[in-house]
């Protein structure tokens, strides 16, 4: 039987950006479901009082040089810098709110993540994301429009509550079959459960 592996996730975090990409060989591979739960990081951290690893300098140098690189060669996935970096990643959380159940989710999903960790791109301007939306082919100005409905902004801050509850601090977050997974550099364990 097919296995569902939830994920609580953050535009702005590299190393979600790393666990989507590695979700996504792991569905091809063991045909188990993503069941993407799109939180806001900060809200995590606020509510766990955890803070951004790259709050520490040298654990955030370390990162970012040698750590993300190289499990981004391990999973042979594209990783970029990104000289914006921390994006403000509110309306694009809102963005995969609305977007969730909607059959242009994953051309959002993957259009985000790409502007963000493999080209680089300022994803908290405005007129970047219209850009980038557009170009993957999607309705920018709908897509932009919906982050501003009271049920979408709610529907986020609901997913970020939910998730504190469940003990998240931080994102990358996954379950399955209700056992917790932080960080991307965990997902053999994920793995162990699929097998």
């Amino acid at each position: 039987m097919s296995k569902t592996i939830e994920f609580y996730f953050d535009f702005g975090s590299p190393t979600a950006y790393l666990a989507h990409k590695r979700l996504q060989q792991l569905k091809a591979e063991y045909g188990c479901t993503i069941d993407y739960k799109p939180v806001l990081l900060g809200g995590l951290f606020k509510a766990s009082g955890n803070m951004s690893p790259v709050t520490v300098p040298a654990k955030g140098k370390y990162m970012m040089k040698y750590d993300l690189p190289r499990f981004a060669k391990l999973y042979q996935v594209s990783l970029g810098g990104n000289s914006h970096f921390p994006i403000n990643t509110l309306n694009l959380m809102r963005g995969a709110i609305a977007a969730l159940g909607q059959d242009y989710f994953d051309t959002y999903l993957d259009a985000v993540y790409n502007a963000i960790w493999v080209n680089g791109e300022n994803m908290g301007d405005l007129e970047v994301v219209t850009k980038v939306l557009a170009a993957a082919g999607l309705d920018a100005q709908q897509i932009i429009a919906s982050t501003q409905d009271p049920e979408v902004k709610a529907g986020l801050i609901s997913n970020t509550e939910a998730a504190v509850e469940r003990g998240c601090f931080g994102a990358p977050t996954m379950f399955v079959d209700g056992d917790m997974f932080f960080g991307q550099d965990r997902m053999q364990f994920i793995e162990m459960t699929l097998q």
